[in-house]
């Protein structure tokens, strides 16, 4: 693999080392960044997936990923994928600035870009090179309470910004797109609904795979599972309190399972985990593979996925693809994704989900039901139909 390093010299800080490589006659330059190994989340997929897909669907093309730090072999999808990397590493909203005004800006002229495609919604604002910007959700316009101060501030300032510059706009559901138009003042026609889609590896497991699974992570019983980063707007802490009064109202063995990192634990959530009566029946598993993860899904008695707020939920359709039954919100985009396949709740009410818990745990009819239609509506998404979605939206960028 060679990776085409642009680094500021050091004598002069507005200088660029060469890039030296023969340029095809069309240029896609993609924002990488945030491919790292083993830490994708949902955006992260979105990326992986569809530029996957892409990349060698589309041979005639040059991609030039444009990434912060040396890129990881994976990553590069095709013999027509050239990794560029760009200083410095961008993982501060100062360093966001820079990258994306200053070293963004001098890697689309170096590689002579048609098109710049940022699959998480960043764009710089000073270039002329044509661009389409994937805003999967307006969560901090919403709930600004849950982003850090620095990066609200960041978020507040350039993303109305990056919606009109941008040449298109991708976003992932009907929701996410009314949305922007609505916040942003981006008319209905430069706006294209990309709906995610799932990993393929998210498929009905057997019972011998069920019995392993749940003795390895509950001792046997039966669970719900939450899938996700623990964001405050993830909405564990009326979860964890619906499955305390689950458990004090219905005589089961049934389990509360939760993956995800936990670096993100707010107080609300220690304080609901602390007043627990039945927090011992809570599992805190911490990331996990795709491998491991499919098994979880899988073993499970239903999910339970009731944020406060999403621009499409990925959970809801990995545990459909997985054959089992779902709760989640009834705001948002969820009900655009989950259809009349999953039981939908009001995330603000610990009652509703509560009851929801009650009704899948003692209706074996009811979760065959939710079930079998789960597996029929997953059916409309998936990552090939993203990515040719995604390809129409630049294309349509690309044209005069």
């Amino acid at each position: 693999m060679t990776t085409y390093l642009l680094r500021r010299k050091a004598d002069h800080p507005s200088k660029f080392l060469p890039l030296t490589t023969k340029l095809p006659d069309l240029n896609i330059a993609v924002n990488t960044r945030i491919l790292l190994p083993n830490k994708l989340e949902g955006v992260g997929w979105f990326t992986r997936e569809t530029l996957q897909r892409i990349t060698t669907q589309h041979a005639e093309h040059t991609f030039y990923f444009f990434f912060d730090r040396k890129p990881h072999e994976e990553f590069i999808f095709a013999d027509n994928v050239k990794p560029v990397v760009l200083s410095p590493q961008a993982r501060h909203p100062i360093l966001f600035y820079i990258w994306f005004q200053w070293a963004v800006t001098y890697g689309l002229g170096r590689v002579k870009a048609d098109l710049f495609l940022s699959p998480d919604g960043f764009l710089s604002l000073r270039t002329n090179v044509r661009s389409v910007s994937v805003i999967h959700d307006l969560n901090f316009e919403h709930r600004p309470q849950d982003v850090p101060f620095l990066m609200r501030k960041y978020y507040h300032r350039f993303f109305p910004a990056f919606a009109k510059k941008a040449t298109r706009i991708a976003t992932v559901s009907e929701f996410s797109k009314k949305d922007i138009q609505q916040c942003y003042g981006i008319p209905e026609n430069l706006i294209d609904v990309v709906y995610n889609g799932a990993n393929e590896i998210y498929r009905p497991i057997n019972d011998e795979q069920i019995i392993e699974t749940r003795k390895k992570y509950t001792g046997g019983k039966p669970y719900f599972l939450f899938i996700g980063a623990l964001l405050p707007r993830k909405n564990l802490d009326r979860l964890l309190l619906a499955f305390d009064a689950f458990c004090k109202e219905v005589d089961s063995e049934v389990q509360l399972v939760i993956v995800g990192q936990k670096k993100w634990w707010s107080d609300e959530m220690e304080v609901a985990y602390q007043s627990m009566q039945y927090r011992q029946d809570v599992h805190f598993l911490g990331r996990k593979d795709p491998d491991e993860l499919k098994l979880l899904l899988g073993a499970s008695l239903a999910i339970t996925y009731v944020p406060l707020f999403e621009g499409f939920g990925i959970p809801i359709l990995e545990g459909m693809q997985c054959g089992v039954p779902v709760i989640c919100s009834s705001t948002s985009s969820m009900p655009e994704v989950a259809g009349d396949a999953a039981l939908i709740v009001d995330p603000y009410s610990v009652d509703e989900i509560t009851a929801a818990m009650k009704r899948l745990a003692n209706d074996p009819a009811l979760q065959k039901d939710l079930a079998a239609k789960g597996r029929e509506r997953s059916k409309m998404f998936s990552w090939q139909q993203t990515s040719e979605k995604l390809w129409t939206c630049m294309e349509k960028a690309m044209t005069p």
